[in-house]
């Protein structure tokens, strides 16, 4: 995800940000709990899979300079500036599939998913 001087600078856009429901705030909570050190997550994105890119979830312990920081209900989610073109605006949710919990992304700048939900297209 390399940019090129002069042509793109995420810093000159304003940002709709990221939203969590109540299920995603109350599971970034409880993993914050159980680390004191820890901050919270950070979501980030990848060049993967068959659509382009795929969703990177971490945990902060320290916040990097260009991260911003969206806070409900005291669970903290960290975005990369670079990330931004690509995942503003998406809703961060924590779902049951059957036997697993997962994250799931409504991510309006994707156009396409691949068949198996791991990779997306802007």
């Amino acid at each position: 995800m390399e940019l090129h001087s002069g042509t793109f600078n995420p810093e000159d856009f304003s940002w709709l940000g990221l939203t969590m429901t109540p299920a995603a705030a109350d599971h970034i909570r409880s993993l914050m709990a159980q680390k004191p050190a820890l901050l919270g997550v950070r979501l980030g994105i990848k060049q993967t899979g068959c659509a382009g890119f795929g969703y990177v979830l971490d945990t902060v312990s320290e916040p990097k300079e260009d991260d911003l920081v969206y806070e409900q209900d005291g669970a903290r989610l960290y975005v990369s500036l670079q990330a931004m073109p690509f995942i503003d605006g998406t809703e961060v949710d924590y779902v049951r599939e059957g036997l697993n919990q997962i994250f799931k992304f409504n991510n309006p700048k994707a156009q396409h998913e691949c068949g198996c939900g791991e990779s997306f297209g802007v």
